[in-house]
């Protein structure tokens, strides 16, 4: 619990899937920021404004070094969420250029890849198919068709299951003359690893889910990024702007990352974001092994309880279960309400995922709880104690 001293004994947050609770040392960079520096980046050049420059710079290389991708092939621009960095890059490719003949995503999408490809495919008069993911959180390669640009999560939002193929995937998409984008909000905070070995053309993710402040970024391959037609401008991507025309910043490879930067950017957000890595680095094994355990005994817990049905069919820091109403008289909702007056605050309903959990799977409201390293192990027992009677 390494940064979480100031929390209620009493509160039980389990809600980390949408947002994780933030670390008192990201508190104290962004209170620095507000306090000691707070400045606009890349406009001044008093000393607030070279402490900014530098700390958020700062950030861009902790993001690439926590995937393992080298600057040499990838930049990063920071955005509001992982949605918006979707749609920056959906709304904008050069479709034929990238010579892009489907779009594909997957049905356990959340609505981010799921709805940006819809729109993406209807501007663009193009094919999309949506394919069924394994079980297992896998792709069948022949499934991909040739030339597609493919847009999928590489760690579930419903139950925290793995694209565990990714490699492979991105391979296969490749080989065929495709592109691929990755929504990795919910593998950043915990399972960056599937992340390391991998080239995929872009990378979107959340900060407000790998305890930083609410924030997106985009992390994108310099060549990829040469597809994308920049038509959302704004002040901080021009180096000169006559009265027709203007130059884009982006046009020099230092400054790449101005591509998705239009205006004033969340300077104290992004600083805190680099506080956060620093964070998650210097956990110890003991936290790990923490969440690791915690995990393990929730799944259990849930797993035993016959009028809970879990989704999950293994264990992961995200998991989601339904009541049935013909059997229990009320829904996920009235339990999850029923929860949040014990003091155990989860997520209730179908998290962004309405085509699989409910058109797909019909399943009812579902209950999500989803686990971070603030959890402790008296959370998993006032947990046991509010569902002891199902």
């Amino acid at each position: 619990m390494m940064g979480f001293e100031y929390l209620d004994k009493n509160v039980v947050y389990v809600d980390s899937a949408c947002q994780s609770l933030r670390p008192q040392p990201v508190i104290d960079a962004i209170n620095e920021y507000y306090k000691k520096h707070n400045s606009c980046g890349e406009r001044v050049k008093y000393d607030w404004g070279i402490i900014t420059d530098e700390k958020v710079e700062a950030t861009r290389g902790k993001v690439l070094k926590y995937v393992k991708k080298s600057p040499r092939h990838y930049f990063v621009s920071f955005t509001l969420n992982t949605t918006y960095g979707l749609n920056l890059i959906l709304s904008q490719i050069d479709i034929k250029k990238a010579g892009i003949k489907t779009i594909v995503t997957s049905d356990i999408e959340h609505n981010s890849p799921f709805l940006s490809t819809i729109s993406c495919a209807k501007k663009n008069h193009l094919k999309r198919e949506v394919i069924t993911r394994n079980e297992d959180g896998s792709i069948n390669p022949d499934d991909i068709p040739e030339r597609a640009l493919v847009v999928v999560n590489c760690a579930s939002n419903i139950d925290g299951r793995l694209l565990i193929n990714i490699k492979g995937i991105i391979k296969k998409v490749h080989k065929t003359g495709g592109y691929i984008v990755i929504d990795a909000a919910q593998a950043m905070a915990h399972s960056s690893e599937i992340l390391y070995d991998v080239e995929p053309d872009a990378i979107c993710f959340s900060a407000h889910k790998m305890y930083a402040p609410s924030l997106g970024g985009i992390i994108i391959r310099h060549d990829f990024a040469k597809l994308i037609d920049t038509n959302f401008i704004g002040g901080g991507m021009v180096d000169d702007v006559d009265k027709e025309t203007f130059l884009l910043s982006k046009d020099n490879k230092e400054h790449s990352y101005t591509q998705f930067e239009a205006g004033l950017q969340a300077w104290g957000e992004i600083i805190g974001l680099g506080a956060s890595i620093d964070w998650l680095n210097s956990l110890s094994k003991k936290d790990h092994q923490m969440l690791e355990k915690n995990t393990k005994e929730l799944f259990e817990l849930l797993s035993s309880k016959e009028k809970l049905h879990l989704i999950n069919k293994v264990p992961a820091t995200t998991m989601s279960f339904y009541v049935d109403k013909k059997e229990m008289g009320y829904d996920s909702h009235v339990l999850g309400a029923a929860l949040a007056d014990s003091g155990i605050m989860a997520r209730t309903g179908y998290f962004c995922v309405h085509y699989y959990l409910d058109h797909v799977k019909h399943y009812p409201p579902l209950i999500r709880f989803s686990l971070g390293y603030h959890n402790r192990p008296e959370d998993i027992k006032k947990i046991a104690e509010a569902l002891k009677n199902f």
